[in-house]
């Protein structure tokens, strides 16, 4: 059973989301939290897996609670739940060193995936907030020819990949690697482009045009 904790101001939400994850079998909601200082103190006492994480709650929002909890409990993995905001929330959130992303209009199938990559230690992203947080920085996204330039075309190819959402094992089969060469490449990848983590890599690679994000 993986443990989870919900923190998010909405208790009907909290709820809603309880009974969800309880039905599927595979979770257990171990606490609740309304806001990111309520979060924090049951950390003390209660270590979850994963914290499902509201960006806007009152006396301490998402942003500030993660980087805390990033720091002391950097086991403790986190998946940011969100309405849609601007897009200097989510950065905040990504450089706290949160796991992923999923709207609150998501469906139950989205929401098990999301909770199935992180518990692996993967990330998630939801399309849906990707197209929406890129299409608000539009007027901003040129395309980096120098970028294009020093990455290889094997590291376009992986760069497609993870966009895509694809594992490394999963990267790997498509081109004939081990998934320590897609380890590798996408840390060449990162050091290419001054990046910190997937999450900014795949924004970077969709706003700059590097990859192009489809639409349904």
């Amino acid at each position: 059973m993986i443990k989870i904790i919900i923190a998010d101001d909405h208790r009907i939400f909290r709820e809603g989301l309880k009974e969800l994850l309880r039905s599927s079998g595979k979770y257990e909601v171990i606490a609740e939290a309304s806001n990111g200082v309520e979060l924090i103190g049951l950390l003390a006492e209660k270590l979850p897996d994963i914290i499902l994480l509201d960006i806007a709650m009152p006396i301490m929002g998402g942003a500030e609670a993660a980087k805390i909890i990033n720091k002391s409990y950097p086991l403790v993995k986190i998946l940011v739940l969100s309405m849609f905001g601007d897009e200097s929330s989510y950065n905040q959130m990504i450089e706290a060193g949160v796991k992923g992303f999923i709207i609150k209009e998501s469906s139950s199938t989205e929401l098990e995936i999301a909770l199935e990559e992180i518990s692996q230690n993967g990330s998630f992203f939801s399309q849906e907030l990707l197209r929406r947080i890129i299409y608000k920085s539009a007027d901003k996204a040129k395309k980096t020819t120098q970028i294009l330039n020093d990455l290889s075309r094997r590291e376009l190819e992986i760069l497609k990949y993870i966009c895509q959402g694809l594992s490394n094992d999963e990267i790997g089969t498509r081109l004939f690697i081990s998934p320590r060469t897609v380890e590798l490449h996408k840390a060449h990848i990162l050091e290419k482009t001054n990046l910190k983590n997937t999450i900014n890599l795949i924004l970077y690679a969709i706003k700059h045009k590097i990859v192009e994000l489809a639409i349904d």
